[in-house]
């Protein structure tokens, strides 16, 4: 239902955009001049493209407010935990005090990483 409605909203936005755009400059931008008989008169009124930018406003202002309170009463999705990182693998326990590992093995340890997530020791 949201993205229903979101992608209206992107539709009824468009629309409006583009019923502002064909509309004539009246000249009086910001109040600054324009004809007498613009937009107040009565032929400014009735006009198809001052009608429907109205309409089309108080339908965009409308689903935003709609837009809004389904945003707000909606339940968060949950977290994806598949990307999440794996916690290092226990260290392996010592040897014994007479099983002591070759030098040659001690370095392969030292170089190779351990998992995906483990940095190799400096020599």
């Amino acid at each position: 239902m949201f993205t229903f409605l979101l992608v209206v909203h992107a539709i009824v936005a468009a629309i409006l955009v583009t019923v502002i755009l064909m509309q004539r400059s009246e000249g009086g931008g910001l109040g600054t001049g324009g004809s007498p008989s613009g937009l107040m008169s009565a032929r400014g009124a009735a006009d198809f493209l001052t009608r429907s930018t109205a309409v089309l406003a108080s339908v965009f202002v409308g689903l935003s407010i709609v837009l809004a309170v389904l945003a707000a009463t909606r339940q968060a999705a949950t977290i994806d935990p598949t990307l999440a990182r794996r916690t290092p693998a226990a260290a392996a326990p010592a040897p014994a005090a007479g099983n002591q590992p070759d030098a040659a093995a001690v370095a392969a340890n030292l170089t190779a990483p351990v998992g995906n997530n483990a940095v190799p020791l400096a020599q």
